[in-house]
C-alpha cells in the first residue's frame, strides 16, 4: 500500500454510525489499496451515544487491500485538554506521535518521531478541508490534504468526506516518513477534526 505516492480517501457512508471507516485508493490509478477503520468494542459503541468520543480512547487500523494485512495503527488515549496520538507499525513498534495544539479549531498539531524530535507540523485553514504537512521551520512541504467534491447528495445529507493526500517527492522512497505523513493526514480527519467539533474551540495557533 505504501508504494503509492497519492492517496484518495473516501469515507464510507453509514447512517447512525458510531465509528468511522475509510476506503483508500491509489490517487493515480484509482485502484483500492487499503482501508482505515476505527476499531471499538460493542460497549464503547453504546457509550458513544451518551458520552463524547473525546473522553474515550480510539484506535484506527490501516490495512492493505486485498490481503487485509495490517500496515500500521493510529491510537489515541482518553484526554482532557491536549491529546497524544501514537503511530505503530504492524509489528507494534511506535514510529512517532502527534500532539494537538491547545486551541485548534482547524486541526493543527505537531508530529514527532520516536526519538521525541519534531518531524513536522500540520497546518489547516478555516475554509474547506485543506491541510499542509510542513517541516518544523515551515520551509518545506512534506505532504498536503485537499478536500474532493463527493457529490451533492453526499455533501448535503451526510458528513462523509472524500479527500486527496499527496506525499512530497523527497519522501516517496522513505516508507517510515511516508507512513507518518499518511497517518498524520488520516488523524487530521478521523481524530483531530472530530475533537474540534466536540470541543468547539477556536484556533489561535495556526
Amino acid at each position: 500500500m505504501l508504494e503509492a505516492d497519492k492517496f484518495l480517501v473516501k469515507e464510507q457512508v453509514k447512517f447512525l454510525q458510531q465509528h468511522q471507516t475509510y476506503d483508500i485508493f491509489d490517487g493515480d490509478t484509482q485502484k483500492q489499496i487499503g482501508i482505515a477503520e476505527e476499531t471499538i468494542g460493542t460497549v464503547k459503541k453504546l457509550l458513544r451515544w451518551f458520552i463524547s468520543k473525546t473522553w474515550m480512547s480510539s484506535t484506527i487500523e490501516v490495512r492493505g487491500v486485498p490481503d487485509n494485512a495490517l500496515v500500521f495503527t493510529i491510537h489515541r488515549g482518553a484526554y482532557f485538554i491536549r491529546s497524544r496520538v501514537e503511530v505503530h507499525t504492524a509489528e507494534g513498534e511506535m514510529i512517532g506521535y502527534f500532539k494537538s495544539k491547545v486551541f485548534s479549531w482547524s486541526g493543527g498539531f505537531w508530529v514527532y518521531d520516536k526519538n521525541d524530535q519534531q518531524f513536522a507540523e500540520v497546518k489547516g485553514n478555516f475554509i474547506g478541508f485543506n491541510y499542509r504537512v510542513l517541516t518544523p521551520d515551515g520551509k518545506i512541504e512534506l505532504g498536503n490534504v485537499s478536500k474532493n467534491w463527493g457529490g451533492m447528495l453526499k455533501e448535503i445529507f451526510t458528513s462523509a468526506d472524500t479527500y486527496m493526500i499527496d506525499v512530497a517527492d523527497d519522501l516517496k522512497s522513505n516508507p517510515i516518513s511516508k507512513m507518518l505523513v499518511l497517518a498524520a493526514c488520516l488523524a487530521t480527519d478521523m481524530i483531530f477534526k472530530s475533537e474540534s467539533k466536540s470541543s468547539g474551540s477556536v484556533d489561535l495557533g495556526d
